[in-house]
């Protein structure tokens, strides 16, 4: 039998937070928990406040390496870099680019999974709205093709969990169908879906997603509610589950602190978008083909000279900064901020029963943060990473 290791900190758990509680791992597993005064041997000193590992489902790169270019390199460089912040699962996120270099990007990610460096694999295009592509590439943009969908799928090994469709595309509800069949979520995003079409698409297969909400979708009109309406009463009805990048620069607090106010940390799941240049300083850097311009911590497409605003780029900041702005930003409840950053993105993933809380049986994955929620250490699968 393997050895404990037992943790005393503060606790967040999937009830709410523990103030002087304990964890005990024995190998990769997570195999007893409690409050201090029911541990019946000795227990070190309190380290802190003790979190499930972070589980960020939309993450393009980080550390200066992307996940967008193919490159095996680059993959293990940007994982490595989220993995020692805190987020214990970190999913590669693709960008719209040619078939080729995003069969390629497909297959190097697969490839982490195998070697345990990536929990996933997350498609986020081709098949996008035009007029609401944000920083995807206008030039690889493409109808909804079902060639190309089982391309995809099958470069990933059966490990893409997730893609971003524009579901009012000529085509999109035939590729929504293929990627239910491959047990693949079809997010919606990047889209200019009505509320009827937004509802169909996260409701008709299981339980759904909108990517990154607001971001990349038209804003809600009261005669012409869209995207937004559809997933947000999807979500309140519990049948969807809502991307927020709440990082200070994608969204106001006041709006992230109102989507948790209507559908809760159940439904809410926290993203960072994050691009090379995550956890880096400013400068230039790539979004998949896109040439991306970082300033004051903001990405954002290098500006054209007819260009006012170029479009934000993806996100700088690590998921562990995300929860930090949540709590400390919007006045989200800690326990609520944590799910959303952990047990609801890897019920998206259907790893619920692995990992994402501090629950007795599960993988071994903690983060434990100081009182500003900074990360101090990050254990995954029973091994200390940091």
């Amino acid at each position: 039998m393997s050895a404990l290791e037992v943790l005393r900190g503060r606790l967040v758990t999937p009830t709410g937070v523990l103030e002087d509680g304990y964890v005990a791992v024995a190998g990769d597993r997570i195999a007893d928990i409690g409050p201090a005064s029911a541990y019946s041997g000795e227990l070190p000193g309190a380290t802190g406040t003790v979190l499930p590992g972070l589980v960020d489902i939309h993450c393009h790169g980080g550390g200066g390496a992307s996940f967008t270019l193919g490159d095996a390199a680059q993959v293990s460089t940007a994982a490595a870099h989220h993995l020692a912040q805190g987020t214990t699962s970190v999913v590669a996120s693709a960008v719209t680019d040619g078939p080729a270099v995003m069969v390629a990007a497909v297959q190097a990610a697969a490839a982490a999974v195998e070697a345990g460096e990536v929990a996933a694999i997350h498609l986020e295009g081709p098949f996008l709205a035009a007029e609401r592509r944000g920083a995807q590439d206008p030039r690889h943009l493409r109808a909804p093709d079902l060639g190309l969908t089982r391309e995809l799928i099958e470069a990933g090994s059966g490990h893409v969990r997730v893609m971003t469709v524009a579901p009012e595309l000529p085509g999109a509800d035939l590729v929504i169908e293929l990627l239910a069949d491959h047990d693949v979520v079809a997010a919606v995003g990047h889209t200019e879906a009505d509320v009827a079409t937004t509802r169909w698409a996260l409701t008709s297969h299981g339980t759904g997603l909108a990517t990154h909400l607001f971001n990349g979708m038209p804003p809600m009109h009261h005669r012409d509610p869209g995207p937004v309406a559809g997933a947000l009463s999807a979500a309140a009805r519990g049948v969807a589950r809502v991307e927020l990048i709440a990082d200070g620069v994608h969204l106001a607090d006041e709006t992230v602190r109102t989507v948790f106010d209507l559908v809760g940390a159940s439904a809410v799941v926290l993203v960072t978008d994050a691009m090379a240049a995550a956890g880096m300083p400013d400068g230039d850097y790539q979004l998949g083909p896109q040439h991306v311009s970082v300033v004051e911590g903001v990405a954002r497409l290098r500006r054209r000279p007819d260009e006012e605003q170029p479009s934000i780029a993806g996100g700088t900041a690590r998921l562990v900064d995300v929860v930090r702005r949540c709590v400390h930003g919007a006045g989200i409840p800690l326990a609520d901020a944590v799910t959303a950053a952990s047990a609801t993105p890897a019920a998206v993933l259907g790893l619920d029963r692995e990992l994402g809380a501090l629950r007795t049986g599960l993988r071994a994955d903690l983060l434990v943060v100081d009182d500003d929620l900074r990360p101090l250490r990050v254990m995954r699968a029973g091994r200390w990473t940091r």
